[in-house]
């Protein structure tokens, strides 16, 4: 594969930002290039220099727009793409009345390599090159989505969802069955090329002793992977969790009564912890990941991102298709700040967007992989036009600073602000896959 030089202004986070003036988080080049060699970076820094060290690498030049690592988003639910937008419902009543249903057509591989592939597509329009999907309780559904991300050249993290109670026949599973199933996904497909398995209970209410006790077999089995489930979204599942398991001191007991606490383990939403849960996610490095739109849109509650910081709670940031309403993770960004707003807390730009970047990709462990556009790392590329519409171009007039523009980006930007998209070093094109 022959080197090529994407020019631009290339912006790449170096640590998690202190605060808006923190220039020493990041490394920005306002006349920027990045050498890719074999879908990995090269290199990157000034346009002079990375010409110079391939002179004849042919070059495309994205200027005047921004440049930076691929999306990440640490939390999706890929059967739910027809789900998103679905009105008037709290999470039990949303789960029973919309999602089982929609993930009961899972078992039928056409209809889940249509959405695997549309949904996608759609992660890709708006700059997301990685993400960690939850798949329907069927096998045919991570086959779906495993290789609609190998088609793609896509780094995907999933998994098959675990779940033999409190849900209907069409999704619901047995504690061996789910077993079975995972051991044969992971065998099938973790580490092949660029996709990595996730163990992925759905949560405590939809998962009996037994299947607790499964996962925790398939953690102690495969302890290079990672575990995803949801955490304390809403209080109403809070007191259900706790009267299906009445010997638990609180939500996250359950889970760490199985051994499923720890650093590659990814709690859903986390907004309702005790001082003892943040304590046990700080001690194990577990991670609580925000997920605005869905929180905002269920009526769940507001994500305490200070206080967790101050605890040592490792975070993430996610869209939670289909809960969430919008799989950009720009309009993340604008939820996420006003969630925070109302709490009293600021998401300035900067913090922002090492967030959906190097900030997800050190939640997930993979920043010497994804996220940083560091020499080796592949080449996961989005790039931003911060003038898409009208009314960012006439607010563009105005600005003076990266972290302004930045700013414009996260509040009024979505999928038109995305210029272009890459994979692996090769720019995705809609219908290429």
């Amino acid at each position: 594969m022959p080197d090529k030089i994407l020019r631009g202004r290339v912006l790449r986070f170096l640590s998690e930002p202190q605060g808006i003036e923190d220039r020493a988080s990041y490394a920005y080049d306002e006349d920027g290039a990045i050498l890719i060699r074999d879908g990995l970076v090269a290199a990157s820094g000034a346009a002079a220099d990375i010409i110079a060290q391939a002179p004849d690498a042919p070059v495309t030049d994205h200027r005047p727009h921004l440049m930076m690592p691929g999306f990440i988003d640490a939390h999706i639910h890929m059967p739910q793409a027809q789900v998103i937008a679905s009105w008037g419902a709290q999470l039990l009543d949303w789960l029973n009345t919309y999602t089982f249903p929609a993930e009961s057509k899972f078992s039928d591989p056409a209809h889940a390599a249509r959405i695997a592939g549309a949904f996608l597509d759609e992660l890709l329009r708006h700059g997301t090159t990685t993400a960690v999907a939850y798949c329907s309780s069927h096998p045919a559904s991570v086959d779906a989505y495993f290789e609609a991300a190998e088609a793609r050249g896509l780094r995907m993290i999933g998994g098959k969802v675990m779940m033999d109670r409190n849900c209907p026949d069409g999704v619901r599973d047995t504690a061996q069955s789910s077993y079975d199933d995972s051991k044969a996904l992971i065998a099938k497909w973790h580490g092949k090329g660029r996709a990595l398995y996730a163990i992925t209970p759905r949560f405590a209410i939809t998962s009996t002793p037994e299947q607790m006790a499964m996962a925790q077999a398939l953690v102690v089995e495969h302890p290079d992977l990672h575990m995803q489930t949801h955490l304390s979204e809403n209080r109403d599942e809070i007191d259900f969790t706790l009267s299906l398991y009445p010997k638990a001191r609180d939500y996250l007991d359950v889970y760490e009564t199985y051994g499923l606490l720890g650093p590659k383990s990814l709690f859903g939403h986390a907004i309702h912890l005790s001082d003892r849960e943040t304590a046990a996610m700080a001690a194990t490095g577990s991670v609580a990941v925000f997920c605005p739109t869905s929180n905002l849109f269920l009526g769940s509650g507001l994500y305490d991102k200070i206080g967790l910081r101050e605890t040592g709670v490792r975070r993430a940031v996610a869209t939670d298709v289909g809960g969430g309403t919008s799989y950009s993770m720009l309009r993340t960004l604008d939820e996420g700040y006003k969630v925070l707003a109302l709490r009293g807390q600021k998401l300035d730009p900067l913090t922002a967007f090492w967030w959906v970047t190097r900030g997800n990709a050190e939640a997930l462990g993979l920043a010497d992989t994804i996220g940083t556009l560091a020499p080796g790392t592949e080449a996961d590329i989005v790039v931003l036009d911060a003038r898409a519409t009208p009314a960012m171009a006439l607010r563009a007039e105005t600005i003076e600073t990266l972290a302004e523009e930045l700013f414009l980006l996260e509040t009024l930007g979505d999928d038109r602000a995305i210029a272009a998209t890459y994979v692996a070093g090769e720019r995705w094109q809609p219908g290429g896959a």
